[in-house]
């Protein structure tokens, strides 16, 4: 058991910051690899028509997985925190409830999204050559929501217990499973997006199976067994405070730019749905080393205040604020000088480059403003202070982003290029709104374990 758990109250806080963010980036970076293979895959095989399917149904995938990672972060804090403060019981009571709470939500979103798949998609401006495609991905997802819950509920149980490698190896599991089935299903079978995402649904069970078989073997704190599956009133209470407004903040940012993809869908075509699939796919890879920074920071953070060590925590925030800069730069940098590179690396058409580099130039920027916002919201969940990042995005995602991708699209005229640029302006002010609240110091009181704090300022 004592393998899998690591304290992070103590020793060189860079040196622990880089090795905890090491393999949770590479777990992060082979899952996002076989969520790129997909689109790849599909690009090559499929045609235009099933990468727009593909693009289309992500999207609303992505809010249904953020939704559940932001209520499996609200587990991490908490087991990070119990664990800072040698709390055992109530670590195993938080592992249950995340599991049991996580289990309820797949079943009532598997049920009510299936119901609606048809109106969801016209209400998406799916075009109508990739209807069919659209359909036949989100309907299979859906229907394996269980292991994408599944694994977020373990990988966040681990997170908490101080443990990044553990997940990195299941997920590789998963990776190498995906590609070799999206090779026969899209390629041999010619099953086409529908291929796609049940090679997807498939990888993510085998990887969900096999993590749990290997923590029982190794006598994990949480043993698996049914008796010990209980529903305790106070831990989910804590999960729904701590885990709540993350799941609302990432379903919300994610919601915001599902309405930017509805919009590209009714002005420019299947052309620029396809190229945004195509961004969003390189953006979720380009951002992950900064996730991997933030969720890290989370992580040590959340331990840290279980001992209630301040001091440590700023710490841990400033250089996980310089990793996050300096990855930004790289990232940036690349896009502005090898955009064609990037569409055509996904097998992309002539017309969907074209749209595609044109999204880019615009969108690019979200790589220069986000490293801040990404860095601190690590500080604001680890503290079990996630309302802040929900006032933040929400308000970035519908006050600013929406709005202003209508303007710039469609009233000024600027088409994708406009939307593009609405992206990190959105980011921007909540950048602004995040180092407000993180002067303001609100989030040095812990809401899940009250004890004194070792250094204030």
């Amino acid at each position: 058991m004592a393998q899998l758990e690591k304290d992070l109250t103590k020793g060189n806080v860079w040196k622990q910051l880089v090795l905890f963010a090491i393999p949770f980036f590479a777990s992060n970076l082979i899952q996002s690899v076989y969520s790129v293979a997909d689109m790849m895959i599909v690009s090559r095989f499929g045609g235009t028509d099933s990468v727009s399917g593909v693009s289309i149904s992500s999207m609303v995938m992505l809010i249904v997985t953020n939704l559940a990672a932001g209520i499996a972060t609200g587990g991490t804090v908490m087991i990070g925190q119990f664990l800072g403060a040698g709390e055992r019981e109530k670590i195993k009571k938080s592992i249950s409830t995340l599991f049991i709470t996580l289990a309820v939500l797949a079943v009532i979103l598997t049920g009510g999204l299936v119901a609606f798949i048809n109106p969801l998609l016209e209400v998406l401006n799916t075009p109508a050559e990739a209807f069919k495609e659209a359909y036949g991905y989100l309907l299979i997802s859906l229907l394996g929501i269980v292991f994408i819950l599944g694994y977020n509920a373990l990988g966040a149980v681990m997170r908490g217990m101080g443990d990044g490698k553990t997940p990195l190896k299941f997920v590789t599991v998963a990776c190498v499973v995906n590609i070799v089935l999206d090779i026969v299903f899209v390629k041999e079978l010619h099953m086409g997006a529908a291929g796609a995402a049940g090679a997807t649904v498939i990888a993510q069970g085998v990887s969900m199976i096999s993590c749990v078989v290997y923590l029982i073997r190794n006598r994990f704190i949480f043993d698996f067994h049914l008796s010990s599956f209980r529903f305790t009133g106070e831990m989910f209470v804590m999960l729904m405070k701590v885990g709540l407004p993350s799941a609302v903040q990432q379903a919300a940012t994610n919601f915001s730019f599902l309405v930017l993809g509805a919009q590209i869908n009714r002005i420019a075509g299947v052309a620029a749905s396809a190229a945004t699939g195509i961004v969003s796919k390189f953006n979720s890879f380009a951002l992950l080393p900064e996730v991997a920074v933030s969720m890290s920071v989370a992580a040590m953070i959340s331990q840290n205040m279980g001992v209630g060590d301040i001091k440590r925590t700023k710490k841990v925030t400033g250089y996980g604020l310089v990793l996050c800069c300096g990855i930004s730069i790289v990232i940036f940098t690349f896009v502005q000088v090898f955009p064609h590179e990037v569409f055509r690396l996904f097998g992309a058409k002539e017309d969907v480059v074209n749209v595609g580099v044109l999204y880019m130039r615009s969108f690019s920027f979200e790589y220069v403003v986000m490293p801040f916002i990404v860095a601190l919201n690590g500080v604001f969940i680890g503290t079990g202070n996630g309302w802040v990042s929900l006032i933040t995005d929400t308000t970035s995602a519908f006050l600013v982003r929406i709005p202003l991708a209508v303007y710039l699209g469609t009233t000024a005229g600027l088409g994708v290029f406009g939307i593009g640029c609405a992206v990190p302006c959105a980011t921007f002010v909540g950048t602004l709104i995040t180092f407000a609240f993180y002067l303001s110091g609100c989030w040095k009181k812990s809401t899940i374990i009250a004890r004194p704090q070792k250094e204030i300022f």
